[in-house]
């Protein structure tokens, strides 16, 4: 795909979000349609289990589709970090939203499982999703490219339930080739519960990813790792400490204090600190970087000595 050179690679990927949210939204409400005709005329229950997917991505859809422009927002007086948490409560939402579907099949399934009940008109059902099958793999496709471009946990949340889909879908065409069988009925419950539990494990998946960064929690070890390396390599730095990262939407949030020379003049000491963020800032996309310079060898209180004795008594 080629970039407009007037618009900025921030502006480009927020073209990107925006442009996968749409269609994820559209596709979601054309499943829901097909499958929902297809489910009233077979009566099988790993389709309705599909469709009520669908329906879930539906709503997910909806809402990461208001959350991506909520979170492109730029910071304002009252969110001078910027919205970029809105993707995780998005990411949240649809987690629950899983669960929830995921629950309800699964109880159907088990009371279809005690007393099978026989479909009908199963072709029907196998053209609707083989034709659900090829338009998620277009949209999962395009959604794989937004995502490498721009890092968006709403999108990668969206595109998960996607090519989770991908899986149900094929599963659903096995249950309704079988189950029109005589004495096969008990293969549509069973598959149903099936997805079920795979939509159940997904959410749990989704909930914790988005539960760890509206809880601010530290980047993985190795991104933390990268950072200090680049602080330490520089000549004037004598060491750094209280490194605080966290994440919100693509965005990335490194705070840190560095120690220098006591002696060294103001402006050189700007000079060091802008020359980090510079750094810092090719090595980690869309980032915001805050460096503290404070005299090498100072005695104070200190977050990494409040952490260590936290964990010592904890």
């Amino acid at each position: 795909m080629t970039t407009d050179p007037r618009h900025t690679p921030r502006e480009t990927d927020g073209r990107l979000r925006r442009a996968a949210a749409t269609a994820s939204l559209s596709l979601a409400i054309l499943l829901c349609g097909a499958k929902l005709g297809a489910a009233i005329a077979t009566g099988s229950l790993a389709l309705l289990a599909s469709l009520v997917d669908s329906l879930t991505d539906l709503v997910a859809s909806a809402i990461t589709f208001a959350s991506v422009r909520i979170a492109q927002r730029p910071p304002d007086r009252g969110h001078r970090f910027g919205h970029g948490k809105a993707e995780s409560l998005s990411a949240l939402a649809q987690g629950a939203l899983v669960a929830g579907s995921a629950g309800f099949i699964l109880l159907d399934g088990i009371q279809r499982l005690m007393a099978p009940q026989p479909i009908a008109s199963s072709r029907i059902g196998i053209v609707v999703m083989v034709l659900a099958t090829l338009l998620t793999l277009a949209l999962v496709a395009f959604q794989r490219h937004v995502i490498r471009r721009t890092g968006s946990q709403a999108i990668a949340a969206d595109s998960l339930h996607y090519r989770a889909d991908l899986a149900t879908n094929l599963v659903v065409i096995v249950a309704l080739l079988l189950a029109g069988r005589p004495g096969w009925s008990w293969v549509d419950p069973l598959i149903a519960v099936g997805i079920a539990a795979y939509l159940l494990s997904q959410a749990l998946a989704i909930g914790r990813r988005a539960i760890d960064t509206l809880m601010d929690r530290e980047l993985p070890r190795a991104e933390r790792e990268r950072v200090k390396e680049i602080v330490r390599a520089h000549p004037e730095v004598v060491d750094l400490h209280d490194l605080r990262t966290r994440e919100a939407g693509n965005v990335r949030f490194i705070e840190l204090h560095v120690e220098l020379d006591g002696r060294m003049p103001l402006r050189a000491v700007h000079d060091v600190t802008d020359a980090l963020e510079r750094e810092i800032g090719a090595a980690f996309p869309e980032v915001e970087v805050i460096i503290h310079p404070e005299p090498a060898g100072l005695d104070d209180e200190r977050l990494d000595h409040r952490i260590a004795a936290a964990t010592r008594t904890g």
